[in-house]
């Protein structure tokens, strides 16, 4: 039991090598089965916290290991996304760039506060990943951008901007803080009580 946590995260690691090899070398031919294993990555990255909590080996090390695979395996769909729809991936650059940008802002200001990369898994993130899963869906599955992609969009800005404030307000590092205000809490010493289903 102790030891799933870590086979989900490495399954999911495992998967975005191939996820990017497929959308490269198959083309058009692989959308489903990018699908299939986006979608199962998916699932890995739900009940890999939900088995952690629960067998009680949610740590700081696996934690941050969830963190790192999970930004591996959305770069993976986001160069599968390019491989299959070039002109479409262009046309949004700014859009992506954006998102680039913050995200990168969440690592240099933790690495700058704290010496750790940021680990948060807050609320407003969670719901981008669903956000990012509907996007990429579209895009690969049906080669359109539109309401999804924006959406993905402004819930990316809204999230990494909560990460930044939850980094900001913290007084020292610390893992799995649901949003910036309960870190505010937290940095007045009230410690919250935490679920098996949620972080």
């Amino acid at each position: 039991m102790k030891s799933i946590p870590f086979i989900l995260i490495a399954i999911r690691f495992i998967l975005a090598p191939v996820i990017i090899l497929l959308s490269y070398l198959s083309g058009s031919e692989s959308r489903s089965v990018i699908l299939t294993l986006m979608y199962t990555g998916l699932i890995t990255d739900i009940f890999d916290g939900i088995i952690a909590r629960k067998a009680g080996v949610s740590s700081e090390k696996l934690r941050r290991l969830d963190s790192q695979v999970d930004l591996v395996f959305w770069l993976s769909l986001g160069f599968a996304a390019y491989f299959l729809n070039p002109a479409l991936i262009k046309d949004e650059w700014r859009s992506i760039v954006i998102i680039f940008i913050m995200e990168a802002l969440c690592y240099i200001i933790s690495w700058m506060k704290f010496g750790k990369e940021t680990c948060t898994h807050a609320w407003l993130s969670k719901l981008w990943g669903l956000s990012l899963l509907l996007a990429f869906t579209f895009l690969i599955g049906f080669q359109n951008a539109g309401w999804a992609f924006n959406l993905t969009v402004i819930l990316g800005f809204i999230s990494h901007l909560d990460v930044i404030l939850i980094i900001l307000i913290l007084p020292k590092w610390q893992y799995d803080v649901p949003s910036s205000y309960h870190a505010w809490k937290i940095r007045n010493g009230k410690q919250r009580k935490k679920s098996v289903f949620f972080n």
